[in-house]
């Protein structure tokens, strides 16, 4: 591929005074990376730290040490703020060109099923613990007071941060306790809510709703315990919420592709006509 960023063309974004930045350049092409790896950004930092490929790629000697995660984050959000998203498509939609790895095809219809989410795909132990964050997150700031009033202090610990698998035990046995310990939990925070003065309001909250249908979906009781479903009884993957963040997300299939998917973006787009 060779070069693709120059640092030139992000330099409005940067200061000319104070400690010097990372390279623009080289964090454009690391957020190219990252996506197409589908990592977080801590993931990202790692794999420029530790990846030989990436350092290849970034045209990095073996023994650097890379950056801080966060410099990703406040990358993307100068690029949003200075309106240069589009820079990462379009620069290395040339070079592509350029090299004849891609072609104009003029107009396409695009298939529906590859209209993905803007979610990234969890297991079902990040599922169920993205969920209940996401609900203490807007508890949080709904009814604060309350919800000082019923939390358990291990929450702020267990919930405090994105839950994310390579965080997560590595054992079946301790995961299956940690998706018991977060199952009682959630339904500690559902009977709380269904105690409270405010139920009326709380239930309406669709973070609220999402964690009802996700816990009814994940969980079965037994013996006054909640019990993490076998996958043998959980219900059709197609009506299942796969993430808090988006609640018409679903999985899809339509000719061998597999996909997470917004099922009220695929009715639209089946008609839409984009230019490539």
């Amino acid at each position: 591929m060779g070069c693709v960023y120059q640092d030139k063309q992000f330099e409005g974004l940067f200061s000319k005074r104070g400690q010097p930045a990372e390279a623009p350049g080289r964090l454009a092409l690391a957020t190219v990376l990252q996506f197409t790896e589908g990592f977080s950004d801590r993931q990202a930092a790692d794999a420029v730290r530790g990846r030989i490929d990436w350092k290849y790629a970034l045209g990095l000697q073996l023994t650097d040490a890379g950056f801080d995660h966060t410099v990703l984050s406040e990358f993307r959000t100068r690029l949003v703020e200075g309106k240069l998203e589009l820079v990462l498509l379009n620069v290395l939609l040339d070079r592509v060109q350029d090299l004849g790895l891609l072609k104009p095809r003029g107009k396409q219809r695009t298939d529906s099923t590859h209209v993905l989410a803007a979610v990234r795909t969890m297991n079902r132990l990040e599922r169920i613990g993205e969920t209940l964050r996401a609900a203490l997150n807007i508890l949080a700031v709904e009814a604060p007071e309350w919800l000082t009033r019923i939390a358990d202090p291990e929450w702020f610990k267990r919930y405090g941060r994105r839950i994310e698998n390579f965080n997560l035990p590595k054992t079946e046995t301790a995961r299956t306790q940690l998706a018991a310990e977060i199952g009682a939990d959630g339904k500690k925070l559902l009977q709380a809510i269904e105690g409270s003065d405010a139920r009326a309001e709380l239930i309406k909250l669709e973070s609220v709703i999402l964690l009802r249908r996700v816990w009814e979906e994940q969980f079965v009781e037994a013996d006054g315990k909640l019990r993490f479903r076998e996958v043998k009884e959980m219900p059709s993957p197609a009506t299942l919420i796969t993430s808090p963040y988006d609640s018409e997300a679903r999985y899809s299939t339509k000719r061998g592709n597999h996909g997470l998917a917004t099922k009220c973006i695929l009715r639209r787009a089946a008609t839409t006509m984009l230019r490539v």
